[in-house]
Order: C-alpha cells, then sequence, then structure tokens
C-alpha cells in the first residue's frame, strides 16, 4: 500500500470513546502500524480519510455524531480503504456491506489481527 511506511500502515481510528479510542491506538502501534489520526464524528472521519489517505481504517458503527457506516460509504465513494467495524452492539454483515469485517467488543489483539488480516486481503487486488 502506497502510505505504508517500512513498520506498518496508516491507520484512520474512528471511534468516539477517547479510552477506546487511546487502546486501540497502543494496540496499533504495538503492532507496528502508526495511527494517522482520529475521529470522533462521520463528518470527522470523512475529512481524516481524504487527508491522510489510510491504508485501514478502524470503525466504530455507533457515533455520538452520525455513523461508522455512513462515514465508511461516503469515503468509499472517493478511496478505497480497507475498513473494519468494531462495536458493541450486534451488527450483523446484512446491515452492511456483504464483504465488511466485523469485531465485537470487546476482542483480545488476536482477533483484532485477524479481522486487519481480512479486510486488508478482502481489499487487495487479485493477482494476476
Amino acid at each position: 500500500m502506497e502510505n505504508a511506511s517500512s513498520s506498518g500502515l496508516q491507520v484512520l481510528l474512528v471511534e468516539d470513546e477517547a479510552v477506546i479510542a487511546m487502546l486501540l491506538a497502543e494496540v496499533l502501534y504495538g503492532m507496528g502500524h502508526h495511527v494517522c489520526a482520529t475521529a470522533t464524528t462521520e463528518a470527522a472521519a470523512v475529512a481524516a480519510a481524504a487527508r491522510h489517505k489510510p491504508d485501514l481504517m478502524i470503525v466504530d458503527e455507533k457515533l455520538t455524531i452520525g455513523s461508522g457506516s455512513s462515514a465508511v460509504a461516503e469515503i468509499m465513494r472517493h478511496i478505497q480503504v480497507p475498513y473494519v467495524f468494531v462495536s458493541g452492539a450486534l451488527l450483523r454483515n446484512e446491515t452492511l456491506n456483504p464483504m465488511a469485517v466485523i469485531l465485537q467488543k470487546p476482542f483480545t489483539v488476536n482477533e483484532l489481527v485477524g479481522a486487519i488480516k481480512r479486510a486488508v486481503a478482502t481489499a487487495a487486488p487479485p493477482h494476476p
């Protein structure tokens, strides 16, 4: 991916709970990734994605202002970015994009690693 640093992916976090965002950022840094921005609203997520062109987005579906799925839909109209939805509520792929990778809170680091791998693999163009 073009924005990936030698140490990992550039990640946009879309999470309106500050403690969860900090914990996710810490885990992502520990995995070798870089958090290029954290957005707490749908509008901020769209603006941050346009500005930073991340390699991956970790998106909370339920935001205080707006929704994660609406933010992803708007972002994907302009750039294609792999993403993982995280939520404390039960989400089903039928309510989102059928290819959406969904991670239920609470989750383990291993589950996050697997979800990131699935999201990146799903978004990667097929090899000729």
